[in-house]
């Protein structure tokens, strides 16, 4: 008996096929016969939805989180990057390595 290579289902084939059994119209069986994947695959899709349902309607998300930034420390950086490249422009271009065209 030869095995099914594994299959990657879209994101709107899980929510749908979530949604389905949400609604408990089908058995997670007949859903799984109906759709052709496991019946635990169903109950993980599900349980997904239902944890992540709340940042649709703009509750917390995870990943959109970002740390707050500095810009301060940034314009700082930025600012050492350019004396340090203008010092070392000065520099090659006394040494004869950097032509004076700029």
């Amino acid at each position: 008996m030869s095995r099914r290579p594994r299959r990657n289902h879209s994101p709107a084939f899980k929510a749908k096929v979530a949604l389905e059994a949400l609604k408990g119209e089908l058995t997670l069986a007949e859903l799984a016969q109906k759709h052709d994947v496991h019946a635990n695959q169903i109950t993980q899709w599900k349980s997904q939805l239902l944890e992540r349902a709340a940042s649709v309607f703009g509750g917390e998300t995870e990943s959109a989180a970002s740390p707050p930034v500095d810009l301060k420390e940034l314009h700082a950086k930025i600012g050492e990057q350019a004396l340090e490249i203008d010092f070392l422009g000065r520099a090659l271009s006394k040494a004869g390595l950097l032509s004076a065209k700029r």
